[in-house]
């Protein structure tokens, strides 16, 4: 395990927008230091991919209890709107809790219900790209609006009130990379308006069912367990948030990968989504605490230590990859850890893939970057907040 100067360096250039930028180099030398580097924080980072898929995969790794917020300085984390929301959803339960809601969930959110939603998601894509004539944010003109309104048309959120969903939701996340009393103002009003618009949005559906998954989930139930309506909306939050966010950095980093490596071609669209995926994750790191002792690079993490996973790190590991830093849209073999792993596999990866499969390769016929993008200050959810194309 080792902690010095330039480990310190390194990690903390990670923290800003210039180290954020192109973090792959600091990964690479922080993978050449050592297996196993202690923050100066005292978090224990890894950024083999052999370790970061045993922090994503091994149930000796699991999400801190919430309470454990008291110990930043938030004991009052329940009477905040945007740490309720988020750390009582299933991102961040552990089991019983966690298995009995994402069963019931997982009832409802079907291979079937995303399958069927392959033509409404092909027209949607014919119908965006077709409202980019010339020059355009391609953030706000397709990488938003189509996981937006896929995850609405999924959830039943009627077409005319998901715009509104971007920014809430952004100021939202933001918890996810950093949490003060400032930002908080910000994140517990737009996680407070998601609840309520959510509530009053549930309690049509147990007046009126539709065929959408917020019906679905008022309705499912598995060996006498219901979802309670809290716990409804605290899914259908997350759903919705990460349905969307997670997906809209997929497609602006796709886009933007691909227009730095022109060489680059599109066979199958499912290898060449895996390995934008792995290039360039939208995710790039998990947090975990050891609730028992649990080696990771050789060393024994004893119980109660804090562990980073760089994710983004782990693609990009050499000793998993050949020649890892080249874009190979063919490549075979391929597994990013870009959805995580184990319990915690991400519910909506199915849905994020078939929206990405059906839109990459028409955009990569069909758009150009044309000016610098802005780079989202986040490295947890990396992507860009703006990115100025022309369609051809």
């Amino acid at each position: 395990m080792v902690q010095n100067s330039e480990t310190s360096q390194l990690l903390g250039e990670l923290t800003n927008l210039v180290g954020r930028e192109d973090p792959y180099p600091r990964y690479d030398r922080l993978r050449e230091i050592a297996p196993l580097i202690r923050a100066d924080d005292g978090a224990l980072v890894v950024t083999g991919y052999a370790d970061c898929a045993t922090v994503v995969r091994d149930g000796r790794l699991a999400h801190m209890s919430p309470d454990m917020l008291a110990f930043i300085g938030f004991e009052d984390w329940r009477e905040h709107p945007a740490l309720k929301l988020l750390f009582t959803s299933i991102l961040n339960l552990n089991p019983p809790d966690h298995t009995r809601l994402r069963r019931l969930v997982s009832s409802a959110f079907t291979a079937r219900r995303v399958q069927a939603l392959r033509r409404a998601i092909e027209r949607m894509v014919d119908e965006l790209l077709a409202g980019m004539s010339g020059e355009a944010d391609f953030i706000q003109a397709f990488a938003f609006p189509l996981p937006a309104n896929v995850i609405g048309e999924l959830l039943g959120v009627p077409p005319a009130d998901r715009a509104q969903f971007q920014s809430l939701i952004r100021d939202w996340s933001q918890v996810l990379e950093y949490i003060d009393r400032e930002q908080l103002v910000t994140a517990d009003a737009a996680a407070a308006t998601v609840y309520d618009y959510l509530a009053g949005l549930a309690d049509q559906r147990r007046r009126k069912p539709a065929d959408d998954l917020i019906s679905a989930m008022v309705e499912a139930e598995s060996a006498g367990d219901r979802l309670t309506g809290e716990e409804l909306l605290t899914m259908a939050g997350l759903l919705f948030a990460a349905g969307f966010e997670t997906t809209t950095n997929l497609l602006a980093n796709s886009v933007m990968v691909l227009d730095r490596h022109p060489e680059a071609v599109i066979g199958d669209p499912a290898l060449a989504v895996e390995e934008l995926l792995r290039f360039d994750s939208p995710v790039q790191l998990v947090g975990r605490l050891a609730h028992e002792d649990v080696e990771l690079g050789g060393t024994v993490v004893e119980a109660g230590e804090r562990v980073i996973a760089y994710t983004g790190a782990g693609n990009r590991d050499p000793r998993r990859f050949t020649d890892p830093g080249r874009l190979d849209l063919s490549r075979a073999d391929n597994a990013p850890l870009s959805f995580g792993g184990g319990i915690h596999y991400c519910l909506g990866a199915p849905l994020a893939r078939l929206e990405a499969q059906i839109a990459i390769p028409v955009l990569r016929d069909r758009v150009r970057v044309c000016g610098e993008p802005t780079r989202r200050d986040s490295l947890t959810l990396r992507g860009y907040t703006a990115m100025p194309v022309r369609t051809t």
